[in-house]
């Protein structure tokens, strides 16, 4: 594995750079509760780098966030922050939101956990979770690229004030317009927006149905590598392997 130096955010130590050096980095897409496919993705001695969305709609929300923690204190993984997780940190904090039956699924199935600490350890884990990390030429991301994100790092923590570089980290790009599934109709030009020798992985948006991830390439070079493709919603759980770090 070469051996050259990794560009990164303050939030990963030297001590897992060494350790992506040695293994690699497996990327995982949105999770959404699904605790055994999960556990299938972490099955590797590569780092884990998870894109948000680790909560709500599958079955087990609290098991995954306790697998989450457990990555993260043995430095083994981390997760960006996605819409899903945000909202879950919010609702921890005591802060008033819309009723939404997975949250509250979600925040139903925490209080149950035979971890008495899970609230506590979940919104730590979430106020502190980057709202994007890059290595190298590679950006990670829940929701989609803004061009800050080449030169800037994250805010602090993304549960208080929104910025329009936070927002699309973790919303992607929406009209004002409203599917007929329900969701906001979003827009893929920011992809025309990355620079080539820049790849960008989100989640947010199942573009895919096929059990693959969606590549797409913009009219600058630069690519994007969509990896929702449903878990915990009906479909099926991706990562993907890389190297030469």
């Amino acid at each position: 594995m070469k051996d050259r130096p990794i560009f990164a955010e303050p939030t990963l130590c030297e001590s897992v750079l060494t350790r992506i050096r040695q293994h690699g980095l497996r990327v995982v897409g949105d999770v959404h509760g699904d605790l055994n496919a999960f556990r299938h993705a972490i099955a590797t001695q590569r780092y884990v780098l998870q894109l948000g969305d680790l909560v709500d709609h599958g079955p087990d929300s609290a098991g995954v966030l306790e697998v989450m923690l457990d990555l993260i204190e043995t430095q083994r993984g981390m997760f960006v922050l996605g819409n899903h997780d945000r909202k879950l940190g919010r609702a921890l904090e005591g802060r008033r939101l819309r009723r939404d039956p997975p949250l509250e699924e979600t925040l139903r199935q925490i209080s149950l956990s035979a971890q008495d600490d899970l609230a506590q350890r979940a919104h730590e884990a979430i106020r502190h979770a980057p709202a994007w990390q890059r290595l190298n030429n590679i950006i990670f991301v829940h929701g989609g690229f803004h061009t800050t994100m080449l030169s800037s790092p994250p805010p602090p923590t993304g549960l208080d004030d929104m910025s329009p570089p936070l927002s699309r980290a973790l919303f992607g790009e929406t009209t004002s317009r409203m599917q007929p599934d329900g969701y906001p109709e979003r827009r893929l030009s920011w992809i025309n927006r990355i620079p080539a020798g820049i790849t960008v992985y989100v989640g947010h948006d199942r573009r895919s149905y096929d059990g693959r991830p969606w590549h797409r390439t913009g009219r600058l070079g630069g690519k994007a590598v969509f990896m929702d493709l449903g878990a915990g919603k009906g479909g099926h759980l991706a990562w993907i392997d890389l190297n030469d770090f």
